[in-house]
């Protein structure tokens, strides 16, 4: 039975019907409407099997997903921003890596010794948030404590003060009858001049004073030597934990007031989160909600039955990946973790080879394939107007911080498209990249001179995009590295 926490993460996802999950996914991408519904379907099914009964709940697979199309049709995006809707620990990588050493390669298990690091980096910045507001209540405290240390009077052991009150018994009585105990008047200095302080410190005014804090002193990087290079993936934790065993070394550092709110923040963090239940809800959240985008799939892909070359390299690889796609148990750092229930999304141009010409067991465990379409030309006018995050956008914010403004005609942004759409055609096509190629060479003069141009409004239109363009477009060489 998962906890409460991952339940909640689970409930989340309760309110998100398939339908919802393709209206929020298309708010960023353009198109693709069969891949965003295959993956709305599966992160919804993660939902479902919750609801299962217990009986059958272990039995139900994840339906992993093979998404094939050319680079920048928005494969990666796709699976990104699903993650991120569904707060869910996510990680992408090339499946190329694990053969660019050779016959070796990285061990395939390490995507998800990398899946855990990423749950418990979320679930740390979930905690954190929880209890920041106490944690900034005693940074404040501990400042104070710094700038105006208690004079000796006030600053007695708990059990000493414990026993003068016991001997004086000296008592104020208010007029409602109500009795407390007479402070003395180094007390009452000490406590006016602190609050004082205090909203002084709230208002940034004590930011540049000096304080000297006890931090934690970073151990050497002594035991790297000892893992040689190309060592198996186990032998990189061997130097941390090695680290962990030593005794941490303190030392008192004298940094201004704002530095030390900062090291101060940590440490009170580090002291009101627990450890190791932030690790077991890590590794639960990798086992129930975990997603691994495993791009590149078709570069491990080749021709099956070759006696040589490169491809027995890429079916060792292939049956490496087997296992851990179709569920077993992996050693991280942090303990133990089931691969069963890991929705693996994979992706791959494959230009040169198919889906089919993977091993057939590893063909079974991606039932789910999808065909995203390459993009044209009024594609590209779309994901430059539509999306929240749009290229035209993105660049009107960069020259809104200085103080100028910047506006795409309608005509602008289609000659853009047109000039994309065209260089795609004539080499290599990346897709929705291009826009970025083009875009950088458009606005290269424009951000170049903005701080000294002033604020006058930018105005970009066909004619503007053209004559920036058009010695590049035209010029077959240059094109090739610019554009």
């Amino acid at each position: 039975m998962a906890s409460p926490r991952t339940l909640q993460a689970l409930a989340r996802l309760a309110d998100l019907t398939p339908k919802l999950i393709v209206a929020e996914l298309d708010r960023y991408i353009v198109g693709q409407d069969d891949a965003k519904k295959s993956v709305a379907i599966a992160l919804r099914n993660r939902w479902r099997r919750q609801r299962a009964p217990d009986a059958i709940r272990d039995e139900i697979s994840p339906n992993n997903i093979i998404l094939v199309g050319p680079t920048g049709v928005g494969k990666t995006e796709i699976a990104r921003r699903l993650a991120k809707l569904a707060g869910a620990p996510f990680i992408k990588v090339e499946a190329s890596k694990f053969t660019e050493v050779g016959y070796v390669g990285r061990d395939v298990e390490s995507m998800v010794r990398d899946l855990v690091e990423s749950a418990i980096a979320m679930v740390r910045a979930e905690r954190e948030e929880e209890v920041e507001d106490l944690a900034h209540e005693r940074v404040e405290e501990r400042i104070l404590d710094l700038l105006l240390p208690p004079p000796p009077s006030i600053a007695k052991t708990a059990a000493q003060q414990q026993a003068e009150a016991a001997q004086s018994h000296v008592f104020l009585v208010s007029s409602q009858g109500e009795a407390a105990q007479e402070l003395d008047p180094s007390q009452e200095r000490h406590a006016r001049t602190r609050e004082k302080l205090r909203g002084l410190l709230r208002e940034g005014k004590m930011d540049d004073r000096e304080v000297t804090v006890e931090v934690t002193q970073q151990a050497p990087v002594m035991f790297d030597m000892m893992v040689p290079q190309g060592a198996p993936e186990g032998m990189g934790n061997l130097s941390d934990m090695l680290q962990d065993m030593l005794p941490k070394k303190k030392k008192n550092r004298t940094v201004k007031v704002s530095e030390a709110r900062r090291i101060l923040l940590e440490q009170e963090l580090e002291k009101l989160i627990d450890s190791d239940d932030l690790t077991a809800d890590a590794l639960e959240r990798v086992e129930s909600m975990g997603i691994i985008f495993l791009d590149e799939i078709d570069k491990i892909a080749g021709q099956r039955g070759a006696q040589g070359g490169p491809d027995v390299s890429r079916e060792g690889v292939q049956r490496d990946l087997l296992p851990i796609v179709e569920g077993s148990n992996v050693q991280t750092r942090y303990g133990m973790v089931k691969t069963d229930h890991v929705l693996f999304v994979a992706a791959g141009a494959f230009h040169v080879s198919k889906p089919s010409d993977l091993i057939p067991e590893l063909q079974g465990r991606f039932p789910i394939r999808v065909e995203l379409k390459p993009l044209t030309e009024q594609d590209f006018v779309r994901i430059m107007t539509e999306p929240e995050n749009a290229l035209t956008k993105q660049y009107a914010a960069l020259i809104s911080a200085d103080g100028a403004s910047l506006e795409f005609t309608a005509d602008g942004i289609a000659e853009v498209a047109r000039t994309a759409a065209h260089v795609n055609e004539r080499m290599e096509n990346i897709g929705a990249r291009r826009l970025h190629t083009i875009m950088t060479t458009l606005l290269e003069d424009v951000l170049y001179e903005l701080p000294d141009r002033g604020d006058a409004p930018i105005k970009i239109d066909a004619a503007a995009v053209r004559d920036r363009l058009k010695s590049i477009v035209e010029d077959e060489d240059l094109r090739r590295y610019i554009l």
